[in-house]
């Protein structure tokens, strides 16, 4: 059982000072006894219900010795707040309601955000900790005097119940879709209006994974709803990539699984290409685009005779071609999409913390994939698969390696509409003057970066590139995996884009840093530019760890 430490008290009151202070005309304060107003917000009108609320006094930040991910690691401080939490009433009497939490800051600075979820959710994001890519040590935002709120989208997931399961019920499925995002929102407004006397004057959303695909779907389905949004890692394409995600899982059933040190033998071969294509050897590869055009992985297959560790077999070589190959359908998908994009190259041996690096975590697990998938499977099989039975199908005793999307079409096309995010018309959101911006690690194994890129590039062509220049960014950082390990990946995109919306100071190039989980002081191990796409990072001279060495080029 992990071991917590305290590890420094945060004055709030300081904190607070300067954020709150910041929000102007939007500041706004709970009523002189905050805990009456907290009490008087239990009950509701409708269907949506508040459940309980609870007054909490200031928190100090704690630091964990393990955690899933380096962030999760860390539960920042916060300011006096008003905990609330309700659900929202299904329609359909066999579906679960949807749970929100609520968290109503005594000094607010006239501001809201959203949390995403990630994976099939089912859980509720409490929207307490730290957001998406944040360095480690800034104040959360509801220390920064944000409202801040967060869902399960619509259902509960139960130990030893396949994350899938609530699929077999259309609402329930619609709300993780889109619907519970927007309820919740919506609700949310409602509880800020009664406890302060005013709506918000600015919303944000911010969300990753999962999360970041909802991101994308608020801008594309309920443009009106949020001034600023950012979308990290987002499974835009997501029927594509949970067919992607199982076809790569059945090449490596039988002898085309890869071992360990064979997950090492293709990752040292990944660097000895192109590692110093920036100008530096630093174990990194900046240009990972380059990369995957140069690295060839059939210099690594095994000559007649030969076999073990230190080269690949026939059906290992066929593996790793299909997984940096794109899937392709035999009729489109939602906005005439057909295929899903391969994953890159680079950080295939990225250690994990908990389930999330690299290749061992993500595709190859530690067995190769199983029906029913197991425990010791790759996440994105037991994704695939499940999904396969659960969304796709509806059968959960499919044989899935007998499934075949032609069979499903009517179904496919209907989930596509649901859940993949990749309509590039996004003119109603610029209209209304939103701000939007996309972040891809080029090391992720959980889905493709290259769908995330792709999709902006179809919002310029439709757009133009100058237009969409006005509203919207992508960057990408190399080497970074799912959740942001392997390399810097750090930055406070809260910030960036609250200037961007309430100040339209547009951002550049901006710098990633890779931090130590020690508090107080969180040092910086190394930081890079984070490059503006299709820019990255070029080494000019200096500390390979040091973003002051780098330059942005295309």
């Amino acid at each position: 059982m992990a071991r917590y430490q305290t590890t420094f008290h945060v004055s709030v009151a300081n904190l607070l000072l300067a954020f709150v202070t910041a929000g102007g005309a939007g500041a706004a304060t709970l009523a002189e006894d905050a805990d009456t107003v907290c009490k008087g917000l239990v009950g509701g009108t409708d269907a949506v219900k508040v459940d309980s609320t609870a007054f909490l006094g200031p928190s100090q930040l704690v630091v964990a010795e393990r955690g899933p991910t380096p962030s999760g690691r860390i539960t920042p401080a916060n300011p006096a707040f008003c905990k609330v939490l309700g659900h929202i009433d299904p329609t359909d009497p066999k579906a679960p309601p949807i749970r929100f939490q609520v968290n109503l800051p005594v000094e607010w600075n006239g501001r809201s955000l959203q949390y995403g979820g990630g994976g099939f959710n089912g859980v509720l994001i409490t929207g307490l900790a730290l957001p998406s890519a944040a360095p480690f040590d800034k104040p959360s935002p509801l220390a920064r005097g944000f409202v801040t709120y967060g869902t399960d989208s619509g259902h509960e997931t139960k130990p030893g119940e396949p994350p899938q399961v609530f699929a077999l019920n259309d609402e329930a499925f619609e709300n993780f879709a889109h619907r519970s995002y927007k309820k919740v929102r919506d609700a949310a407004v409602g509880l800020m209006e009664r406890a302060y006397g005013k709506k918000p004057e600015k919303m944000y959303f911010m969300g990753s994974s999962e999360g970041g695909r909802e991101g994308l779907t608020m801008a594309q389905r309920y443009p009106d709803d949020f001034d600023g949004i950012f979308s990290r890692v987002p499974v835009i394409n997501w029927v594509g990539l949970l067919h992607a995600s199982m076809s790569a899982g059945l090449v490596t059933m039988g002898e085309g699984w890869i071992r360990p040190a064979q997950v090492k033998l293709v990752a040292d071969a990944v660097r000895a290409t192109c590692d110093k294509a920036d100008g530096s050897e630093d174990a990194l590869v900046q240009d990972p685009v380059g990369c995957k055009a140069a690295f060839k992985v059939e210099k690594l297959r095994c000559a007649s005779g030969e076999s073990g560790d230190q080269c690949l077999s026939d059906a290992q070589v066929n593996s790793i071609q299909t997984v940096q190959g794109a899937y392709k359908f035999p009729f489109p998908l939602a906005n005439g999409l057909d295929d899903y994009p391969g994953w890159g190259v680079s950080g295939e041996d990225t250690p994990p913390f908990g389930p999330t690096g690299g290749w061992s975590a993500w595709w190859l697990g530690k067995a190769a994939p199983a029906q029913p998938p197991a425990p010791e499977n790759g996440i994105s099989w037991v994704y695939g698969a499940g999904a396969t039975q659960y969304v796709f199908a509806r059968d959960p005793k499919l044989d899935v390696t007998a499934y075949k999307p032609e069979d499903h079409k009517a179904r496919l096309l209907e989930v596509s509409n649901l859940m993949d995010s990749t309509n590039p018309d996004l003119s109603r959101f610029r209209e209304r003057k939103g701000k939007l911006i996309v972040l891809e690690y080029m090391a992720d194994y959980a889905q493709s970066p290259y769908a995330g890129i792709r999709y902006f590039e179809n919002v310029e062509r439709l757009m133009g590139t100058a237009t969409v220049a006005q509203f919207a960014r992508l960057y990408t950082a190399p080497g970074v995996d799912h959740v942001g390990s392997g390399a810097p990946a750090n930055v406070d995109m809260l910030s960036v884009l609250v200037d961007w919306v309430e100040k339209d100071q547009a951002p550049g190039d901006l710098e990633v840093t890779e931090q130590k989980v020690e508090a107080p002081a969180f040092p910086v191990a190394r930081s890079l530019p984070l490059c503006r796409w299709p820019a990255w990072p070029h080494f000019k001279s200096g500390p390979v760890t040091d973003a002051a060495s780098y330059f942005c080029a295309p």
